[in-house]
């Protein structure tokens, strides 16, 4: 080891340990432990422009323990990603760039929020896939403008979350060998040893998921550390799991102590530990002045090597300038999806589910959207996901843009975190929507970090049938309504289903569910030019009804709204005027200015809501619980129709109750 390497290693460790003393709350087990490997991949092996850290082909590295944030942060600072001491003083404080645990979008060269454990090795398997996918495609004999590697850390606490589990065996199964994790090995967690609860032999496990799997005894040894993910970048095939045998708080009181995790050392055993490692105790938040040149002697490289690959791109526009265009959009995000092509798919058809109404719509966009790819939890057929003129995405086929996800709708999840956040890619991923209690985590990173997923989940109510209520979603449409910054349509037919899919496409500030009936829906033709204009503000007047007085509003979204005209109709019969609300998007329509909102329900006029799932929260639209037709209660097993009938989802239903309010 070279003086400049354990002095830089040491620098790192008491930035960080400086970062949670001053903050009196963290985690600076984790940063003494595990600051070797962090030092090692970012000096001898990280591409990166501190200068432009969105720069595209940057490695990306990500820190699947989040709560190692102040080790980051420590790294972040060191290599002029223009994090400042101050910054660092400022751990864990309001509106600081260096919150307690990583949050993308707050802090340059955070590539995505972690904390959740598991999640940042998840959507490393997407940074993975996505690299492949664009180098399979735009990259040519001599112009690898597509390439970088994932590289990550990862923890005992990751790997004992199922999470991790499923997204490493597909991430072994596509043989995504730029792909390479170290695993801080310190054998501890938060109740104790690991062996209480987790007594496996990892390497073992990685290598039956095809992994390659290397070890190094002791995080101090950087020479093995090095020849270790030399090893790792020269195996093509298949991703690495190098496995660190680390010590949790190295060289404090704590060391090798549950202690040592989630508490800081104090200022007596801070100073210890800066004494045994020959660190000046009485300096806080200190880097050598050698330290300093060292890393700021690496920027010119970190220049070169972006204006390289920019100088490659200037003569791969000349010798390829259409996929040269292709790929420079997709980085920009640009996009042109016109609304009318979407909908002349469905000029001819009476009734379709907007499942069906989905899988067209999608073989359309993908044509359209070079940056769209998609799979679906082991139920494409079902979720209709499948693009029926692209491949699959595989170790024998890296250029396909359908994926198969199998059995694993958490890990999808996380994985389209991870491609969305990549760049070039519009992901989608599919499943049943009572299943979205699976991947709900990934989707809540997803509407926390404000990017586009998009959530295909389709079965959306009762209407389902002989499932019965293991499948049934009641609560689901709701509780993903619930969450913040996410985008949710429940279209009525598939021309609501079209403006859906459109919006989710242009959206690239929010994950997006799309909610999709199994049973086949009336598409509402008559209504066509009403849908094109106003249902992508979320509830719109789809019916006014009769010149007659009004005497209610009947809101409904999905399937309900076919049901809601028919009651309209039978209304009407008995001389009493009600309007239709198509309600596809809470969240689009609670965006809209007070005098549309009025248009739509008008002040003083009684409002109905009609869905097959859980009542609560329409009563912010209707003013009362009592004036919801809903479900409060699981479905059951039996034909779709029959059990719809049966819940009281019946034109019969709803007349009563608007006669009940009149």
């Amino acid at each position: 080891m070279k003086k400049i390497d354990q002095v830089a290693i040491n620098t790192l460790r008491f930035l960080s340990v400086d970062q949670v003393q001053a903050a009196n709350s963290g985690h600076p087990g984790f940063p003494l432990g595990v600051a070797p490997l962090m030092y090692v991949l970012w000096d001898r092996f990280i591409k990166y422009n501190p200068k432009n850290p969105s720069w595209f082909n940057r490695d990306r590295f990500i820190l699947s323990p989040g709560h190692g944030s102040a080790l980051l942060y420590s790294m972040l600072h060191l290599a002029g990603f223009g994090l400042s001491i101050k910054d660092l003083k400022n751990f864990r404080q309001w509106d600081s760039k260096t919150p307690g645990h990583p949050e993308y979008g707050q802090t340059a060269g955070v590539e995505a929020s972690t904390g959740p454990l598991g999640h940042g090795f998840a959507m490393a398997v997407g940074f993975a896939i996505g690299e492949e996918m664009l180098a399979a495609k735009y990259n040519k004999k001599g112009f690898k403008v597509v390439d970088h590697y994932t590289y990550g850390l990862t923890s005992d606490g990751d790997l004992m979350e199922g999470i991790s589990s499923e997204a490493a065996s597909l991430a072994g199964t596509l043989g995504l060998g730029k792909l390479i994790f170290l695993y801080d090995n310190n054998k501890i967690t938060i109740e104790g040893k690991t062996d209480i609860a987790f007594g496996e032999d990892v390497g073992k496990r990685f290598e039956a998921y095809g992994w390659q799997v290397l070890k190094v005894a002791s995080s101090e040894d950087l020479d093995a550390m090095i020849a270790a993910i030399k090893a790792a970048r020269a195996d093509k095939k298949h991703p690495s799991l190098v496995i660190v045998d680390t010590h949790i708080g190295f060289g404090s009181p704590k060391q090798d102590s549950a202690a040592a995790h989630g508490e800081p050392l104090g200022v007596e055993n801070v100073s210890l530990t800066k004494e045994k490692a020959g660190w000046d105790p009485k300096k806080t938040f200190y880097v050598p002045d050698e330290v300093k040149t060292y890393f700021a002697g690496k920027l010119s490289v970190c220049k070169k090597n972006q204006a390289a690959w920019e100088g490659m791109m200037k003569k791969y526009a000349k010798a390829y300038p259409e996929l040269s265009k292709e790929l420079q959009d997709r980085l920009m995000g640009k996009l042109s999806i016109a609304q009318s092509d979407l909908e002349k798919i469905f000029a001819n058809v009476a009734k379709t589910s907007t499942r069906e109404a989905s899988g067209e719509i999608l073989q359309t966009l993908s044509k359209m959207i070079p940056a769209l790819v998609g799979g679906s939890a082991d139920l494409g057929p079902s979720n209709k996901t499948v693009v029926k003129a692209e491949g699959y995405f595989s170790a024998a086929n890296p250029s396909g843009r359908n994926m198969h996800f199998g059995v694993r709708e958490h890990a999808m999840g996380a994985i389209l975190n991870g491609l969305a956040l990549h760049g070039g890619f519009i992901p989608y991923g599919g499943t049943f929507l009572v299943f979205a209690d699976f991947l709900r985590p990934a989707v809540r990173m997803s509407a926390l970090m404000g990017i586009r997923s998009i959530y295909v989940l389709t079965h959306d109510s009762i209407a389902l049938g002989e499932d019965g209520p293991t499948h049934q979603p009641i609560e689901q449409t709701m509780s993903l309504r619930m969450m913040p910054n996410v985008s949710v349509f429940r279209p009525a037919d598939a021309l609501e289903t079209a403006v859906a899919w459109r919006s989710a496409c242009l959206n690239a500030e929010q994950p997006t569910c799309l909610l999709l009936s199994r049973q086949k829906l009336p598409v509402l033709t008559e209504y066509k030019d009403l849908i094109r204009t106003n249902a992508v503000k979320g509830a719109y007047v789809l019916n006014p009804g009769t010149p007659n007085k009004l005497k209610a509003v009947l809101l409904a979204a999905g399937s309900e709204v076919s049901l809601a005209l028919a009651a309209q109709k039978a209304l009407a019969e008995k001389k009493i005027n009600v309007s239709v609300v198509s309600m596809p998007s809470w969240d689009m329509f609670d965006k809209q200015n007070q005098s549309y909102k009025e248009s739509v329900m008008p002040t003083g006029i009684p409002r109905i809501a009609i869905e097959a799932g859980i009542p609560f929260g329409w009563s912010k639209y209707t003013g009362s619980d009592e004036r919801v037709i809903g479900i409060n209660k699981f479905g059951a097993s039996a034909p779709g129709d029959v059990v719809y009938e049966k819940y009281g989802f019946t034109v019969e239903n709803i007349v009563a109750m608007v006669q009940k309010i009149n």
